[in-house]
């Protein structure tokens, strides 16, 4: 989480909402990255979203059922729907995400037991380091 944490710092500095990923596999990263939908001109250039692309080109396949997703701020429904998509085994999150987290905040897309496949999630790891992020950039954001 601390790397991911890391790569949110570069989101910020870049003048993106800071949110940094990786996506692992029996402790190799895979796949990494920091929100960028501003520098990129794409609203689905999320972290999550990042990483995951990355780990299915370097593996070749768009399935990935055994990594874990480590990610600054609880996955939005956008991100929920590809980690679904992309059978992701875990996802480790930081913040929770108030107003638009899929992972329960807002909805629990993960636990929908009409849904075929079932992501174990762990909220909470550097919460606050992460929330604190947040703050600080919405802070300047704002003065």
């Amino acid at each position: 989480m601390r790397e991911a944490l890391n790569l949110a710092q570069q989101a910020a500095q870049a003048g993106e909402v800071p949110v940094g990923a990786l996506l692992v596999q029996e402790g190799r990263i895979l796949g990494y990255g920091h929100n960028s939908p501003l520098s990129a001109c794409d609203p689905s250039a999320h972290a999550e979203m990042q990483a995951i692309r990355m780990a299915a080109r370097a593996l070749n396949n768009y399935r990935l059922p055994e990594c874990t997703l480590y990610v600054t701020l609880e996955p939005c429904c956008m991100c929920a729907g590809v980690i679904q998509h992309a059978r992701l085994k875990r996802v480790v999150y930081g913040a929770a995400d108030p107003k638009t987290g899929a992972c329960g905040s807002v909805v629990d897309l993960f636990s929908d037991p009409r849904l075929n496949h079932h992501t174990r999630i762990l909220g909470g790891v550097c919460a606050e380091d992460s929330a604190e992020l947040l703050r600080c950039f919405f802070r300047a954001r704002r003065s």
